[in-house]
């Protein structure tokens, strides 16, 4: 009881330092926001390459593995060398951190110029004829297909020959269909379907299952999103190890670890479980079409706005990340007036061992003395 007892007494004159630490409420509110916007950015990356650059969902995470994380890896160790070589003090860690944060954070924007159009879904994203349009549940049927009594809702998307795709091959106006994907020796192969009513090309109309490609321009957006995210995740991993040396030295070292611990703390719970929910919520209300389970349920979405989902994607993550660059300039300021804790024990320890240094050499010379006088006593005996 005693002991639980004292440490209860600690924890709150820790706690009111901590709260009363100007450097480090900073340090976390600037923590939430970038989290929130990493968060938000891992999350639905796989998403964003699927439903904006025409990716599979295996290859969107492979793709992810091979650009983004090596970089990281070895932008922390790379920041820890440097940390070490050089000596970085607490206020160069700022400058440092702050500065390559703001570096990386005006290369993001770039990400807004890599863009690909609209997958072109005929009754959804595109008319019949190939024109671009709004989305309407009306215009999922046409004139070409409206004697088919083709379900709406099932999502099982073809392309045609003529470079637009239907929601279903009934959709498309397709009469015949060739293969069945898989043939007895487990070989996938393309499925056919052939006399197409809604596809207008000169000659037989047909079309295989799969959305169409986004031909070669997209392609080339998405080498160019890829390097640009190598670079990105290269330098902020770098500016990390830096900004983490802050949250160390601005707290006491009797306070570090419920120091690390409360950053921790708010940062999983004011970003980590919060950030994909909201963001989640505003990406669901870019789709276009939803799955419909067996049960009549709605499923999981189809088909995105690929321009309002960009918008969100990488608009709502730069805001957040903007805002947080209030708060680490106020820092910047802090550190020019005032002094951390560590840096005060770091000089008082300086002091002490100068002190002592001072002592030893005073006792050196006083022993010196008295053996030179000895000495001196006995050559004249």
């Amino acid at each position: 009881m005693g002991h639980k007892f004292g440490s209860e007494l600690y924890f709150l004159p820790f706690m009111k330092s901590l709260l009363c630490n100007p450097v480090y409420m900073l340090f976390i509110l600037i923590s939430v926001l970038q989290f929130n916007a990493f968060v938000n950015m891992i999350s639905f990356m796989p998403k964003y390459l699927e439903q904006h650059y025409g990716k599979s969902a295996s290859d969107a995470i492979f793709l992810i593995g091979i650009y983004n994380l090596p970089p990281i890896c070895i932008g922390y160790i790379v920041g820890g060398l440097i940390m070490k070589k050089f000596k970085i003090t607490v206020v160069q860690a700022a400058h440092i951190g702050c500065w390559l944060s703001l570096f990386e954070y005006l290369l993001y924007f770039l990400c807004f110029l890599m863009i690909c159009d609209n997958s072109s879904v005929a009754g959804i994203t595109t008319s019949y004829e190939g024109m671009q349009q709004d989305f309407h549940m009306g215009n999922i049927l046409a004139d070409c297909n409206m004697n088919c009594n083709c379900p709406t809702k099932i999502w099982d998307p073809v392309c045609g020959n003529n470079g637009l795709s239907y929601m279903s091959a009934c959709l498309a106006g397709c009469e015949t269909s060739s293969g069945t994907g898989i043939n007895m020796d487990n070989v996938i192969f393309r499925q056919m379907f052939q006399n197409c009513s809604c596809i207008q090309t000169p000659g037989n109309s047909s079309a295989h299952l799969g959305l169409c490609d986004k031909g070669r321009d997209c392609s080339m957006m998405l080498q160019y999103f890829l390097i640009l995210s190598v670079v990105s995740s290269f330098i902020y991993s770098l500016s990390a190890i830096p900004g983490y040396m802050v949250l160390l030295r601005c707290i006491k070292s009797e306070e570090k670890s419920l120091g690390v611990g409360l950053h921790a703390f708010c940062t999983r719970i004011f970003a980590g479980i919060p950030a994909p929910i909201y963001f989640g919520a505003l990406i669901d209300s870019t789709c276009l079409h939803w799955g419909t389970l067996k049960c009549g349920e709605s499923g999981a979405c189809r088909i995105y706005d690929s321009t309002n989902f960009r918008r969100i994607y990488l608009g709502l993550p730069a805001a957040l990340r903007g805002s947080s660059y209030i708060p680490a300039f106020l820092i910047l300021l802090i550190l020019r007036k005032h002094r951390l804790p560590a840096e005060n024990a770091s000089s008082e320890t300086m002091l002490e061992t100068k002190f002592t240094g001072k002592e030893t050499e005073c006792k050196e010379m006083d022993q010196k003395s008295k053996v030179l006088d000895d000495e001196e006593l006995k050559t004249k005996l």
